[in-house]
């Protein structure tokens, strides 16, 4: 779905957890997540902790939108 839309111009984001899954479909600009079921928290935390974790992953995947890439880029964060 990521190369299609792509394709169309559009640039695009993966947020994925399976990082190699990602490369392998074909997405230009990823961003790791946490886990399958909570890509984006960790239940066992917080909430003040799993909102300073969404807030940094989603800052992270807006930056990657800016930023000029000429091969697939995992973008880092901060775990």
């Amino acid at each position: 779905m990521v190369k299609e839309i792509e394709k169309a111009g559009i640039t695009v984001v993966q947020m994925a957890n399976l990082i190699p899954v990602a490369k392998t479909v074909g997405a230009n600009r990823m961003v790791p997540t946490i886990s399958i079921p909570y890509p984006l928290g960790d239940p066992n935390t917080s909430q003040e902790n799993q909102w300073k974790l969404r807030y940094h992953r989603v800052g992270v995947a807006l930056d990657s939108l800016e930023t000029d890439i000429d091969k697939q880029t995992v973008f880092k964060v901060k775990i």
